[in-house]
């Protein structure tokens, strides 16, 4: 029992440091948005000056991918009144049919689905505007750990 404790304590060590190093730092999406790695490709979210939300699809290098027949929902804003986006074809990224409800901190539920008959995925997370002080992202799409 006595060396199996030792055995077992390096092992989990050892785990957890190589877990660390597979998943790396998290990246942004290649506009600086927020990557959401619930569907395959993944999808970026970004937030134009304009406030409407662009959904741009990457692969594993962040490159983008053509679009296909991918859709997207988002639901967002209070959540006694949420407003709900929906998403056009704009070139090769999906935007959003109107801005984003005023407001620099609230949450957001994305659905998306890569194909007409995939299952639907889904991201819950906030929309923040504040700048991280870390890593100069908007809060949404940060790329620290904290």
């Amino acid at each position: 029992m006595k060396i199996a404790f030792p055995t077992l304590s390096i092992l989990l060590l050892i785990l957890s440091v190589s877990t660390v190093i597979a998943h790396g730092k998290k990246a942004p999406g290649p506009n600086g948005g927020r990557l959401l790695t619930v569907v395959t490709p993944h999808a970026e979210f970004f937030v134009t000056p304009d406030r409407h939300v662009q959904i741009t699809f990457v692969d594993d290098a962040l490159q983008p991918v053509p679009l296909t027949d991918q859709s997207v929902i988002l639901t967002a804003g209070s959540r006694t009144a949420p407003t709900t986006l929906n998403f056009v074809r704009d070139g090769e990224v999906l935007r959003s049919d109107r801005p984003l409800p005023p407001g620099q901190n609230f949450p957001a539920v994305v659905q998306l689905k890569t194909a007409a008959n995939a299952q639907t995925a889904v991201a819950r997370f906030n929309v923040n505007f504040s700048t991280c002080p870390e890593c100069d992202y908007p809060e949404y799409a940060c790329i620290c750990d904290h």
